[in-house]
């Protein structure tokens, strides 16, 4: 079970406004902030989505084979969350579609160049 995963930025303010839309389409909302990270969740003690600061003050890079899963409730969602993410300005690493037996997914690329995707099981 995933906790938590930290997506490293250097531009929190673009990274913001990318999640606090995006993630809507899972019922998230900000539930923690400082100066150097914002964390979202669909629940107080669910799992938590950051964008961050890097730690050690370095540039935030892209981890190469690295990549985010978010788990939709249906095919629909995993469309929609796709869509959105195009709408506000990621990439299309994957189209939505099937993916092997009961596996529906697509994939994209945050503004800082993580890459996600969107995925549900049928």
């Amino acid at each position: 079970m995933i906790g938590y995963v930290t997506l490293g930025t250097n531009d929190m303010d673009r990274a913001a406004a990318f999640y606090d839309v995006l993630l809507k389409e899972f019922n998230c909302k900000r539930t923690w902030e400082t100066d150097r990270f914002i964390a979202w969740s669909a629940s107080e003690q669910g799992q938590l989505l950051l964008v961050i600061k890097p730690f050690n003050h370095e540039p935030a890079t892209v981890g190469n084979g690295t990549m985010v899963a978010l788990a939709a409730t249906s095919k629909a969602q995993v469309d929609a969350v796709h869509a959105r993410a195009l709408e506000l300005g990621g990439s299309d690493e994957g189209a939505v579609g099937p993916r092997g037996d009961g596996f529906y997914a697509g994939y994209f690329r945050d503004l800082d160049g993580h890459k996600l995707a969107v995925y549900f099981i049928s």
